[in-house]
């Protein structure tokens, strides 16, 4: 049973990716809205999650909170150590560390990232616009998100071990917002500078994830800590790029009020799923 619901997740991540893909032409509204969603995610469903299920505390702070701050600054240290990477062979050290923004108006970015227009540096893989962003950076936190699907699915298969009831509300929470997990994962793998193939692969396998993660279910049953433990850990690395890398590409050069709108969407669209699967 387990397995059929998360054939549901597979149609409703591809579904989210392919959304993220028709809209690149309005692309500070689909950063907008992937920042809102990704803050939703973390601070309405990923934390509270985590919070609940891991109950002890080391050293005055719960265990959960400890595993974001943790999951924030990895996120950050990865993307800090590639970005250096790049540098040392032969990237601008002054683009590959900086947070300038893209010139969306520009000849270079007039296209969609990775679209047919796109021109892709050949020495260092990041397209033209990117003004030095780490295509591996992209790849990281797409597989990031891949690994959370795996997980959704072996929740989901959990929750049908526990009962009927438990699986549905579980399954409800994990179709809805893995539109939310396909529309990231596409946004995350191209606004990097990655291309379209790459984008569309790690999109295909985020929706394949939690299929199998439902499948493995059968041999293993997942603690309820270490579930949670993994929660708090992801949704650290899920605010750090919300925070730090796509809300302000969204806002720098689109100030606009339909920027901000679609990420207050974004947000309220997990708040109405978590409200529902409650």
């Amino acid at each position: 049973m387990a397995v059929f619901v998360a054939l549901g997740a597979f149609l409703m991540t591809l579904f989210g990716g392919w959304t993220a893909q028709r809209v690149t032409d309005r692309r500070h509204l689909v950063l907008g809205l992937a920042g809102g969603l990704m803050l939703g995610v973390v601070g309405l469903d990923l934390l509270p999650e985590a919070m609940r299920a891991a109950g002890h505390e080391i050293f005055g702070v719960p265990q959960a909170l400890l595993l974001f701050v943790g999951g924030f600054l990895v996120a950050h240290l990865v993307e800090r150590l590639l970005a250096v990477r790049q540098a040392s062979h032969g990237g601008d050290p002054r683009t590959a560390t900086s947070r300038e923004p893209v010139a969306y108006g520009s000849e270079q970015s007039s296209s969609p990232v990775g679209g047919p227009g796109a021109v892709h540096d050949s020495a260092h893989g990041a397209a033209p616009g990117t003004n030095g962003r780490v295509p591996e950076v992209g790849l990281t936190a797409a597989a990031a998100m891949v690994g959370h699907s795996v997980m959704d699915g072996i929740a989901l298969g959990a929750a049908f071990q526990v009962g009927e009831a438990m699986g549905a509300a579980v399954a409800l929470a994990v179709i809805a917002h893995d539109f939310a997990d396909g529309f990231n994962t596409y946004t995350l793998t191209s606004v990097y500078g990655n291309d379209r193939r790459r984008a569309v692969v790690m999109l295909v396998a985020d929706a394949i994830a939690p299929v199998l993660g439902a499948a493995s279910t059968v041999l293993f049953t997942l603690p309820e800590e270490a579930l949670a433990s993994y929660l708090g850990f992801f949704g650290g690395g899920l605010l750090y790029l919300a925070a730090a890398e796509i809300l302000p590409e969204a806002h720098h050069e689109h100030p606009a009020r339909s920027t901000l709108l679609c990420t207050v969407l974004g947000a309220a669209f997990i708040w109405l799923v978590v409200g529902l699967a409650a």
